[in-house]
């Protein structure tokens, strides 16, 4: 059960420190967000955005992450 609680308490730190990425996330020098490949319609009253290059690679980046921590537990 220990194990459990360390592990909810590792995913809640690392929500917060999404949430302040996310509160942060225009004045980051990185151009997240605003990658090539990101998809962005601007018409008369709507904007649509899809952030999908930005989204692949901080799937990328989670992922990498997650499997160093799991593999140091080993």
């Amino acid at each position: 059960m220990s194990e459990l609680g360390k592990l909810l308490i590792l995913f809640g730190g690392l929500l917060v420190l999404v949430g302040l990425l996310l509160l942060f996330f225009e004045k980051l020098p990185l151009g997240i967000g605003r990658l090539p490949g990101d998809i962005v319609i601007k018409r008369d009253n709507f904007v649509f955005y899809f952030p999908i290059v930005t989204s692949l690679l901080l799937s990328l980046l989670i992922t990498l992450l997650l499997n160093l921590i799991f593999s140091m537990r080993r």
